[in-house]
């Protein structure tokens, strides 16, 4: 446990130099620990059919909108990324015979069920949902992707299935695209500005890989 904070630590003072790696996947955002908003944006259809389905859950208020870094709060964060991580990973039409499902995995997952339940379970010890945000991406290959941002006073770190690792969010080899808001758990916010928007909304992406980039 030491050591895995000493190097939190180390690499947090360093952060204005990782953040600059940053560009290459989001290049409108600020050098700054904390990822910049840019605007209320769309729902993902996915959380849509989720809400749909739980309103209750979605009806629940942000409670807070950061988490304090203390040690314990560090241990909490490295130790569920990685419990949760265990499951192991199918795609969505593997495991529900559709392109896009979200909900919370039981014995197999995919990107956005392993970003739901590590909310679920850092929510239930006691972290505010203000300050735990799923968030959507592309990942290293261009896929679709999800992750669990968790915003922090030291930084927004992310929780991501194909990185055991609990990296700060410059350090992380995806490219932002939008994610809740911290007051409104309801309403989601674009992590990149509008010029950048038009300019890669002609790409084609592909589905999530997240599922099928991991070893089985």
């Amino acid at each position: 446990m030491r050591t895995i904070w000493g190097t939190a630590i180390a690499f947090l003072m360093l952060c204005s130099a990782a953040v600059a790696s940053a560009a290459h996947y989001t290049p409108t955002q600020a050098d700054r620990p904390n990822m910049r908003t840019f605007g209320t944006t769309s729902m993902p259809y996915g959380y849509y059919d989720y809400c749909q389905r739980y309103k209750d859950r979605c009806a629940r208020r942000a409670g807070g909108t950061m988490v304090e870094l203390t040690r314990s709060a560090w241990s909490d964060i490295v130790r569920i990324n990685a419990e949760v991580n265990g499951i192991p990973a199918l795609t969505d039409m593997e495991i529900y015979g559709v392109e896009e499902f979200w909900e919370y995995p039981t014995s197999a997952a995919d990107c956005e069920d392993y970003a739901l339940l590590k909310r679920q379970r850092l929510n239930e010890i006691g972290y505010p949902l203000g300050a735990l945000l799923l968030t959507t991406a592309r990942d290293a290959k261009g896929g679709g992707h999800a992750v669990l941002t968790v915003v922090t006073s030291l930084g927004d770190f992310i929780l991501d299935n194909l990185e055991q690792k609990v990296l700060l969010w410059s350090d992380a080899k995806i490219y932002f695209l939008k994610r809740q808001s911290q007051r409104n758990l309801n309403q989601w916010v674009s992590l990149r500005t509008d010029e950048e928007f038009l300019i890669s909304s002609g790409n084609n992406h592909a589905p999530s890989t997240a599922a099928t980039s991991v070893n089985r």
